[in-house]
């Protein structure tokens, strides 16, 4: 009996910690995949880059305030967002803009996290994620954050996609192809402060983009692109989580080898048609 309680014990914690990772990959996956079509469809890989760059910022506002750690990461990505779209309406040039506003607030967030005598906190668990000590309460907080960015984008879905496709067409038809920009630009902010604690904020842009790149290889239409690109983030999250456990590796770089092995398959497949 001595021998068998903690193998047991053993086992269950181990199932325990690797469901909730699982099911937090899922969940990320389940938002990232039709909001990154979009990402894709629109270009805006860059965008993705600086919104969540900003969400360091978010930690160390958090970590000074005594906040929760996703609510100071929503509201910096939320600024963040907010200023890109609307520097877009003023003609700003994209490119450099976002390049600027990426690399400084990112920078502006390590340098803050620096300035709290207080905290003594190892950062790579955000630039990099800790899927592996995603708790309850985490869960309850991506799954949300996730039903939240499903339902927004499924409720503007048609508008986002005659937006993105057409914007003349959009302003024929009575759509303000900026307010769905700006659709857009909320919930990338909603999934960079939900993604952050499961593959960092270095790799959330990658978690975006390479399953959905993916997806346009081996599909034919917006809505098969959005469910490939979900379905792919979240077999690339057990892959990931596999190899990690596998070969002792960094969960969250590993989801997104997994994912971009994915998108080798697929571009592979789609040159043979």
């Amino acid at each position: 009996m001595t021998t068998i309680m903690p193998i047991t014990i053993t086992n269950t914690m181990l199932d325990d910690f690797l469901t909730r990772a699982a099911l937090a990959g899922i969940g990320v996956s389940l938002a990232t995949g039709p909001l990154g079509s979009f990402v894709v469809w629109r270009r805006m890989a860059y965008f993705g880059d600086a919104t969540s760059h900003a969400a360091i910022l978010g930690v160390a506002l958090a970590l000074a305030t005594d906040l929760p750690v996703g609510l100071g990461t929503l509201v910096v990505a939320l600024a963040m967002a907010a200023t890109v779209s609307t520097l877009a309406t003023k003609g700003w040039a994209m490119d450099t803009t976002l390049g600027v506003l990426a690399h400084s607030a990112l920078a502006a967030g390590l340098v803050a996290v620096s300035f709290i005598p207080s905290v003594r906190t190892d950062l790579s668990a955000y630039l990099f994620g800790d899927i592996l000590a995603v708790s309850r309460m985490d869960l309850a907080y991506i799954w949300g954050g996730a039903a939240l960015v499903l339902g927004l984008l499924g409720w503007r879905w048609s508008a986002l996609l005659t937006a993105t496709l057409n914007p003349d067409l959009a302003h024929a038809s009575g759509i303000n192809p900026d307010r769905e920009r700006l659709v857009l630009t909320l919930a990338l902010a909603v999934v960079v402060a939900v993604a952050i604690k499961v593959v960092g904020a270095l790799l959330i842009a990658a978690m975006l983009i390479i399953p959905a790149a993916a997806a346009r290889g081996v599909t034919r239409t917006p809505e098969g692109m959005a469910g490939a690109a979900s379905l792919i983030g979240a077999l690339a999250t057990i892959a990931g989580l596999w190899g990690s456990l596998r070969w002792d590796t960094p969960a969250g770089p590993s989801i997104i080898v997994a994912a971009t092995f994915a998108f080798a398959l697929s571009a592979a497949a789609a040159r043979r048609v």
